[in-house]
């Protein structure tokens, strides 16, 4: 019992140690490769969930672990696509360009009267006062509640709300004009 629990503890060390080592360098390469840093996440882990199931692995050589590691990488990788290459469906040139016609919101003449609203929305809000911008930006760009914006720009969270409130009014009256 005691030598099993010595081997236990020399495997988790080892794995450890690897973990440590290898980790880093194992999650950029599945961050280059995977479309999602959960997916890359999920894939370090069952590297080394693989890594503790294998017990041949603590007595191999420090290079032929990271070997070992490396090519789990690339097959889990491998396997990740083959997974997603069978869910795929596929869909006809023909029924791509049919959907896209059949979308108003897609057409040319929507998407350049779009860009040109947003154009004069930016030219508005860079005619605010600084504040109402930095208080715009904040909110809907950094996704901040209006008490965290307080506490930045160092007004209580009422002016804030009341900063963001009429900003927006004014904005929507200007838009609304056009």
């Amino acid at each position: 019992m005691r030598q099993q629990l010595y081997l236990d503890e020399n495997i988790d060390s080892t794995i450890a140690l690897l973990y440590q080592q290898h980790a880093q360098t194992l999650i950029t390469y599945l961050r280059l490769h995977l479309p999602l840093r959960e997916d890359a996440e999920d894939i370090l882990v069952d590297i080394f969930v693989a890594a503790i199931e294998n017990q041949a692995l603590s007595s191999l050589e420090p290079g032929q672990q990271r070997q070992w590691l490396w090519r789990v990488a690339h097959n889990k990788v491998a396997d990740y696509y083959r997974l997603v290459a069978r869910r795929r469906h596929t869909v006809t040139l023909e029924e791509v360009t049919d959907s896209l016609l059949d979308d108003d919101e897609l057409a040319p003449e929507w998407l350049a009267e779009r860009s040109e609203e947003y154009a004069r929305l930016q030219m508005h809000v860079q005619g605010l006062p600084e504040i109402q911008q930095k208080v715009l930006h904040l909110r809907f760009v950094n996704g901040l509640r209006c008490a965290d914006i307080a506490r930045m720009v160092g007004k209580r969270e009422g002016n804030v709300r009341m900063i963001l409130s009429r900003t927006l009014n004014f904005l929507r009256t200007i838009y609304e004009r056009h």
